[in-house]
């Protein structure tokens, strides 16, 4: 019993290196029973497969298109259309919010219009887009940029206005110059709320792709996408649709390892295993 117990105990102590791992394998129970689920229904004929295909063929899809290298021609393009847009979306929130977080003046001007550019779908914006930017990569971008903006903007305007004033007077009594005030003071104190609002960003990013790869694309999972609903081939939709989700997890993964970065100094509470 003595040796039982003694093993017992070294397995307990090396439990808490793997409850991250272990952690993180949770994530993957959904999925995996949801996709088991359905290939026991299509195969058992249960779902059409013509309106539903089996995994199984959705793999062999994916497999196809990755050895004749399509499937990396329209990944790649899509990629390149998120980052472009998040970047320069996310550029210009970060201004603006900024400014309008620090002068009324600026909201008084700016955010009635704000906010009723915001209640416009994005593809209301695909025909005008079109008329006033052709058909090449900018109003794709454009488009995404539009997407990434207002989610931003409103969570960096938030943060600013629930700063504790006196943190405020304090950079005024020390006699910062603006920029450092927002540097040092006000940008740090609001970046749980920037966070929130880059990740809310990034997953729309994600779906205006879609409605922006309909401004005559060759290339692109929404290209994918169009292409499987034309020529009447679910498994391409599903893959293609996959393809968005496995990509939109994995960037917003990389995001959030640098909002764990970068927000270190919080002892916030992480919640509880009940």
């Amino acid at each position: 019993m003595s040796a039982l117990n003694l093993a017992f105990g070294r397995w307990a102590e090396r439990l808490p290196r793997w409850q991250p791992a272990l952690t993180d394998l949770r994530g993957w129970l959904l999925p995996l029973l949801l996709l088991a689920l359905l290939e026991a229904l299509v195969r058992g004929g249960v779902l059409p497969p013509h309106q539903m295909p089996a995994p199984s063929q959705v793999a062999q899809t994916l497999y196809v298109l990755a050895q004749s290298g399509e499937l990396w021609r329209h990944v790649s393009a899509s990629l390149l259309r998120v980052a472009a847009g998040f970047v320069i979306g996310a550029g210009l929130a970060i201004a603006i919010g900024t400014w309008v977080g620090l002068s009324r003046r600026a909201e008084a001007y700016l955010e009635p219009t704000f906010q009723a550019l915001r209640a416009i779908p994005s593809l209301a914006w695909v025909p005008l887009l079109l008329l006033w930017l052709g058909i090449d990569e900018t109003p794709k971008i454009v488009l995404i940029a539009l997407g990434a903006f207002f989610p931003i903007y409103l969570a960096l305007l938030a943060g600013i206005r629930n700063i504790d004033r006196k943190l405020v007077e304090v950079g005024q009594l020390y006699r910062l110059e603006p920029l450092a005030l927002v540097r040092r003071i006000l940008l740090p104190a609001a970046l749980p709320n920037l966070f929130t609002g880059l990740r809310g960003a990034l997953s729309l990013s994600w779906m205006f792709l879609v409605a922006a790869e309909l401004i005559a694309a060759t290339r692109g999972l929404g290209y994918l996408l169009s292409d499987g609903r034309e020529t009447s081939r679910p498994d391409l939709v599903i893959a293609a649709i996959l393809l968005l989700a496995v990509l939109g997890k994995l960037s917003d993964s990389l995001l959030k390892q640098w909002e764990t970065y970068a927000l270190r100094w919080r002892d916030s509470y992480q919640g509880g295993e009940g």
